[in-house]
């Protein structure tokens, strides 16, 4: 699977996808410049009037409802729909999940678009789940990524989505079998919009339309080995920040080989 990641991530730098990003305000200057440093092509467009062109040259769209307003609410369902319509991959991370009345109308409706994946902590995955058991913070998370397992095949069952949940632990869940990926570091949870950032990379490698299991996968695995090398070097929050960028620019196949701690298993029912 290490090679697999490799090979993919070569061909992301070769394809650099363009990568629709409705993102929040607080994790767009960081997600653009994940995306660049990796060797996507970054599009943040926030209007409706643009939408459908965008989305006609882009390879992916990743939603992220963090900063929500009811006018962006209608925006990014219908940025869904179209995206849908065109056979446009894309992204939902489902920021705050639980913790309004309109994040979880608006969250319902885009699940209803069959997201291709959906990448959030353990607390979101468990709310969209089951809404009236939302167990955020906020938009962190108060429950291990383990917790949210069942509430994650759940929603890929209902969804057919790619399932990502995010933690000390991240797991993806397909349709046939399921990942876990043991890099990372605590530190990363310092950082603002790291999370933001890896569902943008989930959808920079969806833009590949080859496999979308195995892009998930590469997505969540490069973000958390580049942040556990970043932060070999870093003092606190703001250098392991700087250092992800020059990482994720510089990451290698030897490092994905070699330091990728990486299990695939088969669903047991």
């Amino acid at each position: 699977m290490e090679q697999q990641i490799s090979d993919l991530l070569h061909e992301l730098r070769r394809v650099a996808p363009l990568v629709h990003n409705m993102t929040n305000y607080v994790a767009m200057n960081n997600t653009a410049n994940a995306l660049l440093a990796i060797g996507a092509s970054p599009v943040m467009v926030h209007s409706r009037a643009e939408i459908k062109e965008v989305l006609e040259i882009s390879q992916s769209l990743v939603i992220n409802i963090g900063t929500l307003d009811e006018n962006a609410a209608e925006t990014m369902l219908f940025a869904a729909k179209t995206a849908k319509s065109l056979g446009c991959p894309w992204v939902l991370d489902p920021v705050g999940a639980g913790i309004s009345k309109l994040r979880n109308e608006l969250l319902t409706d885009l699940l209803a678009q069959e997201p291709t994946a959906i990448r959030g902590n353990a607390s979101e995955i468990l709310a969209l789940d089951n809404f009236s058991a939302s167990s955020s913070k906020g938009v962190d998370s108060t429950a291990d990524s383990q917790d949210a397992f069942t509430a994650g095949r759940n929603i890929q069952r209902a969804y057919g989505s790619q399932v990502c949940i995010s933690g000390a632990t991240d797991y993806i869940l397909g349709d046939k079998a399921w990942v876990e990926v043991k890099n990372g570091s605590p530190l990363m949870a310092k950082v603002t919009a790291l999370g933001c950032t890896a569902s943008a990379i989930v959808g920079a490698f969806l833009g590949l339309r080859k496999n979308p299991f195995e892009e998930a996968v590469a997505g969540v695995s490069v973000l958390s080995l580049a942040g556990e090398i970043a932060a070999l070097h870093a003092d606190g929050p703001g250098t392991l920040q700087v250092n992800l960028y020059d990482t994720l620019y510089n990451l290698s196949a030897d490092a994905l080989n070699l330091d990728l701690q990486i299990s695939e298993h088969a669903y047991s029912s």
